[in-house]
């Protein structure tokens, strides 16, 4: 589980151009959006599009359950260890 969120959070960096950013520097229980990492809406598209691309996730942009799952770098290693068919 450490290695897949290791790999989620670089995936993040590499995803995002977070340049000045290091997988140390990402709190796997922090919130992704707002307060914590700060991303926004664009930033989950793209974040989403890469983890569908790595991950053969689908995910489902209606779903109420997304919101949950990319609430932290956590919660998308709980979703993707359900779901991943790679």
């Amino acid at each position: 589980m450490a290695d897949l969120a290791a790999e989620i959070k670089q995936l993040i960096i590499e995803a995002l151009d977070l340049e000045d950013m290091t997988v140390e520097d990402i709190n796997s229980d922090e919130p992704l959006f707002g307060e914590g990492l700060g991303l926004d809406s664009i930033d989950a598209l793209e974040l989403g599009l890469a983890l569908k691309n790595k991950y053969q996730i689908t995910i489902d942009a209606e779903s109420e359950d997304t919101k949950k799952h990319f609430a932290s770098v956590s919660a998308l290693v709980a979703f993707i260890s359900e779901n991943s068919e790679g």
